[in-house]
């Protein structure tokens, strides 16, 4: 039996790979087919790096050629992934902002805000626009953390549309919930009204240009997270976490709520915080109150960069609730900590950027939403 190369290029006209629209011979995605006999060599170039994509196109390409050329042809597919060198940010992009790093944690209580807030300032400090979104609806803490807790940002015209101004602090562009509630008021609110209101921060905001914007999450993998995840496309998550094992379990139900298929956020690193504690008359002295390295051997196992550790000092605590980030104490050991944190942040961000397509915001199609999927 000798298979007819024109056939197996008819046969794959039948079939889409998912994203381009045309079908794959169409599409270029056909690079080349060669016949030997009862054999076959299919070379497909695909433009997205997707497991699951690869896998369903070798799985058509073989189960169409079965049924329409031959039942008993031997195939073989060889996949090559080129991203395409730019790629327009596709979903509800905001112009005029480069990279946005959404800040996750598995549980709460792990000092999330407190990195954001220092990581922002940071940023600012090396010359980067910068803006935080405190998306952490239940439990906004940026206010306090910038010293304007009594604030109320302004409603300002830009082309014709009302917008909120963000609030300004120590350079920064700052959007809470916590501007429009009462600080002793409970946000009582279920998820499509919290959805709403992110929506709004994100969209009716006057953000102008930005190198960076930090969305602070609520702890955990729910409503929030896939909201923002829906509205926007994020350029890479970072994964705060303590060393403790009950703090990695959940750090790494973070860590895989990005990588699912079906989401596909890059991870840019994980830091970890509250690393060890240093008495200021012993400076010499490192003791590991949560264990040690446990964070730094959780990126190693999931295979993500470990972007740096945070001790446990006094002074930043006490700057996040004087409203002052302890990274801005210029000259101190915190400054050089988060100077060396978001030196590696930055070049994750600028890694991702140059290896891999910018993120599509995502898609929910059922009335689940995103479901646990299993992880290996």
């Amino acid at each position: 039996m000798k298979l007819d190369r024109k056939e197996i290029l008819k046969a794959l006209e039948t079939i889409t790979v998912a994203g381009e629209g045309k079908n794959m011979v169409e599409s270029g995605a056909v690079a080349n087919v060669l016949t030997f006999g009862d054999e076959v060599v299919v070379d497909l170039v695909l433009h997205t790096p997707a497991m699951h994509i690869k896998k369903r196109a070798e799985d058509d390409i073989k189960k169409t050629i079965h049924e329409l050329v031959s039942p008993e042809a031997k195939i073989k597919v060889n996949i090559k992934v080129e991203t395409p060198e730019k790629n327009e940010i596709k979903g509800r992009a905001i112009p005029g902002i480069k990279n946005i790093i959404a800040v996750a944690s598995g549980k709460g209580g792990v000092g999330k805000s407190t990195v954001t807030a220092n990581l922002a300032v940071t940023l600012a400090k090396m010359g980067f626009s910068v803006g935080v979104l405190d998306a952490d609806i239940y439990g906004p803490s940026m206010p306090i953390m910038f010293d304007v807790e009594n604030e109320k940002p302004v409603s300002i015209t830009v082309d014709g549309k009302s917008k909120m101004k963000p609030i300004e602090s120590y350079e920064i562009k700052i959007l809470s919930i916590g501007f429009f509630t009462a600080p002793s008021q409970a946000v009582i609110w279920r998820g499509p009204m919290a959805a709403k209101a992110l929506n709004q921060m994100i969209f009716d905001a006057d953000w102008g240009e930005l190198d960076f914007m930090l969305i602070d999450l609520p702890p955990g993998t729910g409503d929030i997270h896939l909201s923002i995840m829906q509205s926007l496309p994020i350029t890479g998550a970072v994964v705060v976490s303590t060393p403790q094992a009950v703090a990695l379990a959940d750090a790494k139900k973070g860590v895989a709520m990005f990588m699912q298929d079906n989401i596909n956020v890059p991870v840019l690193g994980i830091i970890e915080n509250m690393a060890y504690f240093t008495p200021e008359e012993l400076p010499d002295n490192k003791y590991y109150i949560f264990g040690q390295e446990g964070a730094k051997n959780l990126a190693e196992d999931l295979n993500v960069p470990f972007l740096g550790e945070v001790p446990i000092v006094q002074s930043i605590r006490e700057a996040g609730d004087y409203g002052r980030p302890a990274a801005l104490q210029t000259a101190s050991v915190i400054e050089t900590v988060f100077e060396e944190i978001t030196r590696n942040v930055v070049q994750e961000t600028v890694n991702r950027n140059d290896s891999l397509p910018a993120t599509e915001a995502i898609k929910i199609t059922t009335m689940a939403g995103c479901s646990a999927v299993k992880k290996n």
